[in-house]
């Protein structure tokens, strides 16, 4: 079961989350709040698997909130749930840690989708996103070191995961094991210096260590 809590100041988007959740046998909505000052108390006595984070809340914004979340309950992962597809906002919150970023006109089984995904240690990025970080990548001239460093079935997987692929999904890609997989990507983040997949994808999107998406 799937612990999942809402983050959001509007009733009525929680409201048609929870109803959804309610329907999802292996999903269990554990707490709910409407800005991050009583989101910090729910977490003191609550310990869910994924929050759904919305970015404009009261007092403080939800990125100013993935560092204070993690440091209470660093297995808990985050899903940015937000109408901003600002390039700033989508980047602040990877590099403090969120593990997915999605808009508000994903539809709910796309929100759902993206809850699993994450619990399962994987990140996922709004497609419209994702397109920023290749225009943003294909803007700058600076290569970054770590791509020599890199052996080119690294850099097959590191592409893989760009693209939101699940280690399954790249496994399967590349005729590989879960497990080689698993080894592949724990080599990534040593090299890159990272400590999550959301790190890594825009650590590897900004240095040019993967090619343009189709």
């Amino acid at each position: 079961m799937i612990k999942v809590m809402l983050v959001d100041d509007h009733t009525v988007l929680r409201d048609g989350i929870r109803s959804i959740l309610d329907i999802e046998e292996d999903l269990l909505l554990v707490g709910e709040a409407d800005s991050g000052e009583s989101l910090m108390k729910v977490l003191d006595t609550t310990i869910p698997d994924v929050i759904v984070l919305d970015i404009n809340l009261p007092n403080k914004n939800g990125i100013e909130l993935i560092s204070p979340i993690k440091e209470k309950h660093p297995g808990c992962k985050i899903l940015i749930l937000t109408m901003f597809d600002h390039d700033e906002y989508f980047k602040s919150a990877l590099r403090e840690g969120a593990d997915g970023y999605l808009l508000k006109d994903a539809s709910s089984m796309e929100v759902i989708d993206a809850i699993r995904k994450i619990h399962q240690g994987n990140s996922i990025i709004h497609p419209k996103m994702a397109s920023k970080l290749i225009s943003y990548h294909r803007l700058q001239n600076d290569y970054s070191n770590q791509e020599n460093e890199l052996t080119n079935r690294e850099k097959e997987v590191l592409n893989q995961l760009v693209r939101g692929k699940s280690n399954k999904e790249i496994a399967a890609h590349l005729s590989i094991s879960d497990k080689t997989v698993k080894i592949h990507v724990n080599k990534i983040y040593k090299k890159l210096n990272v400590n999550s997949r959301s790190q890594a994808i825009i650590y590897a999107v900004q240095n040019k260590l993967v090619p343009y998406l189709n």
